[in-house]
């Protein structure tokens, strides 16, 4: 795995990140890490959050997404976008670094 490439958000995935700050009362960050579990062996946690001091920031137009140091090796080279479909709208992840993942979008393996 290349860290020094890092992930890419799309403009989507701002656009969306600025719908939903603007109804709230107090703007977050898109949080997109990288945690040990599910059925692959690795899960995405994405959630709203505060950045904290060695997070990685990806900023366009005020909104940020961030990622810890320990989910950005996972995450190198991926791409963070949104997608509406018939099973409903979410924030997704292509990554190169995956060599398969589940049927639920949400779990992978190296």
């Amino acid at each position: 795995m290349d860290i020094s490439i890092p992930p890419k958000v799309t403009d989507r995935a701002f656009a969306q990140l600025a719908t939903i700050n603007d109804s709230a009362p107090e703007p977050k960050a898109l949080r997109v890490g990288v945690k040990g579990g599910g059925c692959s062996g690795f899960e995405y946690d994405i959630r709203l959050d505060a950045p904290a001091a060695d997070d990685l920031v990806l900023e366009k137009d005020g909104q940020k997404v961030l990622v810890d140091p320990v989910s950005l090796p996972f995450l190198a080279d991926a791409t963070i976008d949104f997608t509406e479909e018939l099973i409903g709208a979410r924030f997704t992840i292509d990554n190169p670094n995956a060599s398969s993942s589940c049927g639920c979008g949400t779990s992978f393996s190296i």
